[in-house]
């Protein structure tokens, strides 16, 4: 029988939270999925763990291969993905038992392409559901999902701006579920991080919304995303950032110009770019950056006076912004390292404390 959801897995040094992560799948009220798991060169007892669990369920599929990369290994499972539906789970997190019955029923019901739910951040010691501000159910159709959910996933605009730390709140792959047929029939696969450093995800969503025709947003957290192990752009130190995330702005900008999307999309990306100094400045005061202060007001001189970004900034409108981040984003437009470098301090120590 046709599995009605593949849910795919990249797995890569895992042993202390895969199985966790295992029992919330095999426990899915909806009994007709496959779950590919794809070990991706682990070198602890994660593949052990698989294999265990694979003897107990016909309906895992484990696959072994060396190490590529989270993108290698969910493209790889893209590839061997039979269900009707496509869901990502990422293998330190878990979900509801009742996820993928209810995003199924949804999909059907609505004949959506893509649904998505809203998840919950959970820290070890407390947890944060994500507050979208929606009702209960959205629902958008044909131009609208480019209009409103692909551009999003670009950027925000207008009032959305003076939310910046929601920017990717949208496009995260692991709280979806995906007609199989929009994915594999229009060849959309993740790029890998090498090239573009982070927001994999992201640029995936934006080819995916592209050609979907109908899409649902259900406000229900069904996903727990595991933070007490974060390994993002704000706790280990990139020193390539800046050069992979202006390759992904180029293809993003490409992209807007093979499928000659209006101008909204362009104002959208520029105002990503802009947000993003955020993201590159909190990569500096990384603690594991171990560059002098100098040195990373150096840093974020250099990147205050890129051309692309100051490009950018020379369009971006700020009368959104609270007073704090029209302060914020004020020192970025106008290429202030210094302050820019003590506010960013400021983020990082108010960071820790509200996390």
């Amino acid at each position: 029988m046709k599995p009605k959801v593949s849910i795919i897995i990249p797995i890569y040094n895992v042993e202390s939270y895969l199985i966790r992560c295992l029992e919330s799948l095999v426990a899915q009220k909806i009994r007709e999925i496959e779950i590919i798991a794809i070990n991706d060169g682990s070198t602890d007892k994660s593949l052990e763990i698989l294999n265990e669990f694979a003897k107990k369920d016909h309906r895992i599929i484990v696959i072994d291969k060396e190490n590529g990369g989270v993108s290698s290994a969910r493209n790889a499972g893209i590839q061997l993905a039979k269900g009707e539906f496509i869901g990502f789970v990422d293998p330190d997190d878990w979900i509801n038992v009742t996820m993928y019955q209810d995003m199924y029923q949804t999909a059907i019901t609505d004949r959506a392409d893509i649904v998505m739910c809203s998840y919950i951040r959970e820290f070890g010691s407390h947890s944060k559901e994500k507050d979208f501000q929606l009702d209960e159910k959205v629902l958008y159709k044909d131009r609208d999902v480019q209009s409103k959910m692909m551009r999003r996933l670009i950027g925000p605009v207008n009032e959305e701006i003076a939310s910046p730390e929601l920017l990717d709140a949208w496009g995260t792959v692991w709280s979806k579920l995906y007609k199989t047929e929009i994915i594999k029939g229009n060849k959309v696969t993740f790029t890998d991080l090498s090239e573009i450093g982070t927001n994999e995800d992201s640029l995936f969503n934006i080819q995916a919304f592209y050609y979907a025709k109908s899409f649902v947003f259900v406000n229900k957290p069904y996903y727990h995303y595991w933070r007490a192990n974060e390994t993002s752009v704000t706790t280990g130190y990139k020193p390539l950032l800046i050069k992979k995330w202006l390759n992904l702005y180029g293809i993003i900008e490409g992209f807007l110009q093979e499928k000659e999307l209006g101008k909204e999309f362009y104002i959208a990306l520029n105002n990503r770019i802009c947000l993003n100094t955020l993201g590159l400045g909190l990569n500096e005061m990384s603690e594991s950056n171990r560059s002098s202060n100098f040195e990373k007001i150096r840093n974020l001189h250099s990147i205050l006076h890129d051309e692309r970004i100051q490009r950018s900034f020379k369009q971006f409108e700020m009368q959104y912004f609270s007073f704090v981040w029209r302060a914020f984003y004020f020192c970025a437009k106008t290429k202030r390292a210094v302050g820019l470098y003590f506010m960013l301090a400021s983020i990082e120590k108010l960071r820790k404390i509200v996390r």
